[in-house]
């Protein structure tokens, strides 16, 4: 197993356990490797994280950096099923990871490509994130 195989199983292990510090460094571990289904799924579990909003935001934060439309979709799945507070640290998340000195411009150019995903909870939900990058840029 390599050593990149070996990483994703110990992040993969590390989204079930109590401590939201471990969920949270799982949510960072796991946002490049959200193009692989075992990951992705985990990581929109740890998008709607029901016990430490820091963990939402951080892993938001997290896939947000990444800025792929595989990671992008996640963040998108996650606020489609998001209760309100949820979706607020999901925006907040998102927004840290613009707002920084090497703010990811390619978060506008995934939305574009998800603004044509087969699922319309996916279309509306880029297209809120679409509009959370753009208040970031004013």
């Amino acid at each position: 197993m390599s050593e990149t195989m070996s990483g994703l199983g110990a992040a993969l292990a590390a989204v079930s356990s109590p401590s939201w510090e471990r969920r949270v460094r799982a949510g960072r571990d796991l946002a490049s490797f959200a193009d692989v289904p075992e990951a992705a799924e985990a990581l929109v579990r740890l998008l709607l994280d029901a016990e430490d909003t820091a963990v939402t935001r951080q892993t938001a934060e997290a896939l947000t950096r990444v800025g792929t439309v595989a990671a992008v979709r996640l963040i998108a799945l996650a606020v489609a099923e998001a209760d309100d507070n949820q979706a607020d640290w999901l925006q907040t998340g998102v927004h840290d990871a613009l707002v920084g000195p090497d703010g990811v411009q390619d978060v506008a150019a995934a939305c574009v490509k998800l603004a044509r995903d087969q699922e319309e909870a996916v279309r509306l939900a880029a297209a809120a994130i679409s509009a959370w990058a753009a208040d970031t840029r004013r």
